[in-house]
């Protein structure tokens, strides 16, 4: 009758035959560097949800120590403000391995992973609002759609002092569209004028609107292109303020000045056919 090892003596039977260099191999450790490339000095960097503490378009970090032979992988975060009113959000998931660089270039959109934004609300004065009905000839047979809409006043003046036939107000905090739809009851008009809780990147369809107004930053007005250009009717009329929309060349460009001496650009286009 064989004998039968315990199972201690089998598990060192066992490593007497593993090669030594497969247990060496392992316990190799050393740091993985990564250097990453940005779009702005005054970018704040994450890795894997972490702040960074380094300035500058073009920064150095040395990971702690790691198992050779592996694969590991980070979550690097960028966010920056291009303007006063737009924050940036463009991630990347990057594999780094001990002992080796690897190069994380964030200075360009990638259209396989989209940047997020987010949109700080800066009331437009009550003048420019005005000024942008006026370049988009609002009337009654208009139906106007306000992009990032804040506390809503654009489309309720658009239905209230240009009769426009109805206003559609997107934006995506809750408390905002709470505001607007107030603010509707308040000017009786919210037989006409709708808000919905919406991040305005989701529309996939906008052919309902004659008019669209946006004030949101240039990064989302391109972001928007595409969809303005294919669901808008010829005819229909798209006015940004302050913000133009990429190499779209703008039909018609003007400078308003409001209450408080402060200076704006409105930009117009029209959807041809």
């Amino acid at each position: 009758m064989k004998r039968r090892l315990p199972a201690i003596e089998i598990a060192l039977a066992f490593l007497c035959i593993v090669p030594p260099a497969f247990g060496q191999r392992n316990l190799v450790r050393a740091p993985a560097q990564v250097r990453v490339l940005l779009p702005q000095e005054d970018a704040t960097l994450f890795f894997d949800g972490k702040a960074t503490k380094q300035k500058g378009s073009k920064r150095h970090y040395t990971t702690p120590p790691l198992p050779a032979h592996r694969t590991f992988t980070y979550k690097v975060t960028a966010k920056w403000w291009p303007n006063n009113y737009t924050e940036v959000i463009r991630a990347r998931t990057v594999a780094v391995r001990a002992g080796q660089e690897t190069l994380v270039d964030l200075r360009q959109p990638d259209p396989k992973h989209p940047d997020d934004y987010v949109i700080r609300f800066v009331p437009t004065p009550d003048d420019v609002v005005d000024a942008m009905c006026k370049l988009a000839q609002v009337g009654k047979d208009d139906v106007v759609y306000d992009l990032g809409c804040g506390d809503g006043r654009i489309v309720i003046t658009a239905v209230s002092e240009f009769k426009a036939k109805r206003g559609v107000g997107i934006d995506i905090d809750p408390r905002l569209v709470k505001l607007s739809t107030k603010s509707a009851k308040e000017e009786k008009v919210d037989d006409r004028v709708t808000f919905r809780q919406q991040d305005v990147l989701t529309i996939k369809d906008l052919s309902e609107a004659s008019v669209v107004m946006m004030y949101m930053g240039e990064d989302v007005n391109k972001r928007l292109m595409p969809i303005l250009k294919k669901t808008l009717k010829p005819g229909s009329r798209i006015v940004s303020h302050d913000f133009p929309m990429g190499d779209w060349k703008a039909d018609k460009v003007i400078q308003v000045t409001d209450e408080f001496g402060d200076e704006h650009e409105l930009y117009l286009w029209t959807i041809r056919k």
